[in-house]
């Protein structure tokens, strides 16, 4: 039996940790009010992330849940695990995963670093009207849709229309089938993302050089570094946080690889490599009324998704730099 000496000494601990507990919520109610205004500047992301991130992950039962629209989400039958076993044997199922991740590799080894190579080159740029000019023409093709891209790119490669067959052709060369060729579908696909989306995403990694210490520059100036030098010992340093962060991020969506553009570039002749997660769940869930195995699809996807994002965080902290949490 505890002595009333133990007893006495327990409450003592729990009124410690209920003053303590009461402390930090007085605390953070007080870092709530200094920065009431941040806060507020949140909400509406916050809102937003509720209402279309969160709340739709009540969907996810369907994947384990023979659907129908008829019963809804609370009466369909459960079937546990079986639309995950007939997804692996899927016999379509390896292309699905080979494209996904050739196509997240090539994006991630050659798109990633480029509006990296494209802030630094911007940052070096003295003339500042020149260099505005530069960021108009590379931010540009963001605000262009998939729908127009696609279609900008069946004007350059189809076989018939596509002018650079048309150049072939008055050279005296052969057509070449650029859009129902296997061969050049993945190249097609690169160059389009890096067309589109390197000069957006400067944005980000030019704020990042804005922070970076002036006098750091100044005094490799007066150690006589170079200028290859200072982007070298410099820049890159400066960068590396933001880098280490976006990397994470992206890794984090490694299997995100372009709903849109892979939907408007496939055609039946290249669909063994054309074929992705999200045109699968789209195709199997929308088009032919699949709707569990569709959610099923999406939910392995975004568990991919989630196993990366956690293992390159835990070795990014591991190596002495900051992760994302």
């Amino acid at each position: 039996m505890c002595s009333l000496n133990q007893i006495i000494g327990l409450k003592g601990k729990e009124k410690n940790s209920i003053v303590s507990l009461n402390r930090k919520n007085n605390n953070t109610w007080a870092e709530i009010k200094k920065h009431k205004y941040l806060y507020l500047l949140a909400t509406p992301t916050l809102i937003y992330f509720i209402i279309f991130k969160f709340g739709p992950m009540w969907g996810l039962l369907m994947a384990f849940q023979d659907y129908n629209p008829f019963k809804g989400l609370l009466h369909s039958p459960w079937i546990g695990f079986k639309l995950f076993e007939e997804m692996f044997k899927d016999p379509f199922f390896f292309y699905m995963l080979r494209n996904t991740v050739v196509i997240a590799m090539l994006k991630l080894f050659f798109y990633f670093p480029i509006p990296i190579f494209l802030a630094i080159m911007l940052n070096e740029v003295r003339h500042n009207t020149y260099r505005k000019l530069v960021q108009t023409v590379v931010y540009f093709p963001h605000f262009l849709s998939w729908v127009i891209t696609a279609s900008l790119t069946f004007f350059a490669l189809s076989a018939n229309m596509g002018f650079i067959n048309k150049i072939r052709v008055g050279a005296g060369l052969e057509q070449i089938l650029f859009l129902v060729n296997p061969d050049y579908f993945w190249p097609i696909v690169l160059i389009q993302s890096i067309w589109k989306e390197s000069g957006w995403g400067t944005i980000i990694f030019m704020a990042a050089l804005v922070s970076i210490d002036l006098q750091l520059y100044e005094a490799a100036l007066i150690d006589g570094a170079t200028r290859l030098q200072r982007i070298w010992y410099v820049t890159l340093p400066g960068l590396l946080p933001t880098i280490v962060v976006l990397l994470i991020l992206r890794l984090g969506q490694v299997f995100d690889v372009g709903f849109e553009q892979i939907l408007l570039m496939q055609n039946p002749m290249i669909r063994d490599v054309a074929e992705i997660f999200d045109t699968y769940s789209y195709n199997q869930g929308i088009l032919q009324g699949q709707y569990s195995l569709g959610v099923a699809v999406g939910f392995f996807k975004s568990c991919i998704g989630l196993f990366f994002l956690v293992t390159s965080n835990f070795l990014v902290k591991k190596s002495g730099n900051e992760g994302i949490f």
